[in-house]
């Protein structure tokens, strides 16, 4: 006998159409800041994720992140194919929702993770080797760290907390993000040629559904809708709001001007900040991790310019460093009034070990997918031309020329 809680299933199912719009959010968030001749393939980057991940996550990702733990390091292939995988609730995850709901919502999560990596290889990547290379780092690296974090593997037993991805999503992601930009090398550009965003009001709809979309994607870790969601909640809007007012009084100050542009990206690395620490502190940590992301976000652009890697959209910098922050913050404010883990200098030194494992193995491991992956830059014809025109023979936007 088992009993669904029906107000906990209607959140679940609401919070999982939330995370899915996130993913074509950030199409557009990523469509509108590249040039308008590589925009289609930024956006068909994204997209094609939402088939292709749900494809691997159906046979084989989901039961090897989630399924009964293999020495710690992976699950076994009990859910194959859904085998086993019914609106009876899983006692070890999620008890009170149908198990098959918590299969879609995390399916949701790892969609839009290799979708977070393409602003960094802008305008090079190849399409028929990004296609490959989605398939391998999903089950090389997503697939192994939210078993090792979230299904029961040596990290989770070891203590560490992750309330929504700030280590499994977007420490994994910004690494990645390093590792392939670093592999393919600059964009191919003329002396003084400028790389121009095609359109920020698609960034600005983009960043709006990403936010909107953030609610489920930190409030669903509660897995109900209960006391726990409304505090991820809160503190979602709380240090989004606060990283982007942050973000722009530093931006002006050092910029001499606001930028539009910029307090999309503040919004941004904010809420990838509080997502590891949404479910373990209170409002008011969460106004203090706000500031604290938006800053150290904010100056990591020193890192890029210092090595010169050509991160096209600062992924790195937003989400590979916003997942630290917040993942090293919560060791320090995690508040057993939230939930039942309490912060202090040992929860902090089991959160640094988990983000150097995990920073460290998603860059080595990127790596050498990139070199499995057959020619993933495209050729310097394609890369001049566009990617949009290149490869799928399509443009963004078509002027009529007469009259």
């Amino acid at each position: 006998m088992y009993i669904i809680n029906t107000g906990d299933t209607a959140f679940i199912i609401l919070c999982t159409a939330l995370v899915c719009l996130m993913t074509p959010g950030l199409a557009l968030f990523y469509g509108g800041l590249v040039r308008s001749r590589s925009m289609l393939s930024i956006m068909m980057q994204n997209f094609i994720c939402m088939g292709v991940v749900t494809v691997v996550w159906i046979f084989g990702g989901f039961s090897l992140a989630f399924g009964p733990d293999v020495g710690g390091l992976i699950g076994d292939m009990s859910f194959f194919a859904l085998n086993n995988v019914s609106v009876i609730p899983h006692p070890g995850y999620a008890p009170s929702i149908p198990f098959i709901m918590f299969f879609a919502y995390q399916m949701m999560f790892a969609i839009i993770t290799p979708a977070l990596i393409t602003g960094a290889f802008a305008e090079r990547f190849s399409f028929k080797a990004f296609l490959a290379f989605i398939v391998l780092w999903i089950l090389l690296i997503y697939v192994p760290v939210a078993h090792w974090i979230w299904g029961g593997g040596f990290m989770q037993k070891l203590g560490v907390i992750d309330f929504a991805g700030g280590i499994v999503v977007h420490t994994t992601a910004g690494f990645a993000a390093l590792a392939t930009v670093l592999f393919l090398g600059k964009r191919d550009l003329k002396p003084g040629e400028e790389t121009p965003p095609s359109n920020l009001p698609i960034v600005a709809v983009g960043t709006g559904l990403l936010w909107f979309g953030w609610f489920g994607f930190n409030a669903g870790g509660a897995y109900a809708a209960n006391g726990l969601a409304a505090y991820a909640f809160v503190n979602t809007a709380i240090a989004g709001a606060v990283a982007m007012c942050v973000w722009l009084a530093i931006a002006w100050r050092v910029e001499k001007k606001p930028s539009f542009a910029g307090v999309m990206v503040g919004g941004v690395a904010g809420l990838a900040t509080i997502t590891p620490t949404a479910g373990y502190v209170e409002p008011a940590s969460a106004v203090l991790i706000g500031a604290i992301g938006a800053t150290v976000c904010y100056f990591a652009k020193a890192v890029q310019q210092r090595y010169r890697f050509d991160d096209a959209l600062e992924v790195f910098r937003a989400h590979g460093v916003g997942g630290v922050t917040g993942s090293l913050l919560v060791g320090l404010l995690a508040n057993r009034a939230v939930d039942d883990v309490t912060g202090g200098l040992h929860q902090f030194a089991i959160q640094l070990l988990a983000v150097v494992v995990v920073a460290v193995y998603s860059f080595v491991v990127t790596w050498i997918i990139m070199k499995l992956v057959h020619k993933p830059r495209v050729s310097p014809a394609v890369e001049d031309e566009g990617l949009d025109k290149g490869e799928f023979g399509e443009s963004a936007y078509h002027f009529d020329k007469q009259g």
